[in-house]
């Protein structure tokens, strides 16, 4: 693993929160419960110092409001995560979102649970997609999303444009690819996964999720574009389903 991919980002994007919604905690228990040794005890104050959570489950619910839930984190310098969420912009169809965003380093620990973490925070959110990635690579796809303020859509790497998410057709179908993605049973459907004459390759390193989803990697190992068949893997899975990034003739 390269040393520049020091972290993974996890980002799930689910219908908004709705008044007492239980989704918050339910996506802090199951993270917990996913990676072992992992305590989201903590917060941090405006000057970043940590701050103990003596009941740490009533602070997040009384903190859900606005469409999210308070940045949490555990107490590990060496090995941070972090968790947090809060209503993103209008999606697809003008819906509002209720997105969760993780931080999670890259160790042999969180990849070894990597795939049972990005289901869980995504099935406790009631997520319709979501992906798990390298922050480097994640930088090269962030590249992809078209048009850009300085002009035509120049993706690195020879990967393809993709639309604004406002400009996708259903909030189902996800934005762009990662390492790992999660694709709600909507969201399967919505591109066509999975084909079993097409999609041998991809089920044998996928699972099924007990709401129906999916979660999907794409490489053995986290993704790093540098490498020529983690590259042509990312190609290839951009190939196979041209609804992603809104790129599927209306």
């Amino acid at each position: 693993m390269s040393a520049t991919q020091d972290y993974f980002n996890l980002i799930v994007y689910a219908p908004a929160l709705v008044g007492r919604d239980g989704r918050p905690l339910a996506v802090v228990h199951g993270m917990e419960r996913a990676l072992p040794g992992l305590r989201l005890g903590w917060t941090t104050s405006e000057k970043e110092d940590l701050i103990a959570l003596s009941d740490r489950d009533d602070w997040v619910t009384a903190g859900s409001t606005n469409g999210g839930f308070p940045f949490l984190c555990n107490d590990e310098d060496h090995h941070v995560v972090t968790l947090t969420g809060w209503e993103g912009p209008a999606g697809p169809c003008d819906e509002p979102q209720f997105e969760v965003h993780a931080r999670l380093p890259v160790n042999a620990t969180v990849v070894a649970a990597a795939m049972g973490v990005l289901e869980t925070v995504a099935e406790g959110a009631h997520a319709r997609w979501g992906h798990m990635t390298p922050f480097r690579a994640a930088g090269d796809i962030a590249e992809q999303t078209a048009p850009t303020l300085a002009g035509p859509p120049s993706p690195p790497r020879g990967l393809p444009a993709l639309k604004l998410f406002e400009h996708i057709r259903s909030p189902e179908i996800p934005y762009y690819l990662g390492w790992l993605n999660y694709w709600s049973a909507a969201a399967a459907r919505a591109i066509g996964f999975p084909d079993p004459a097409r999609d041998a390759e991809l089920l044998s390193s996928s699972r099924r999720t007990a709401t129906g989803g999916w979660v999907v990697r794409l490489t053995d190992a986290p993704l790093d574009l540098d490498n020529p068949a983690h590259l042509e893997a990312l190609k290839r899975a951009y190939e196979r389903f041209p609804e992603i990034g809104g790129r599927a003739a209306p």
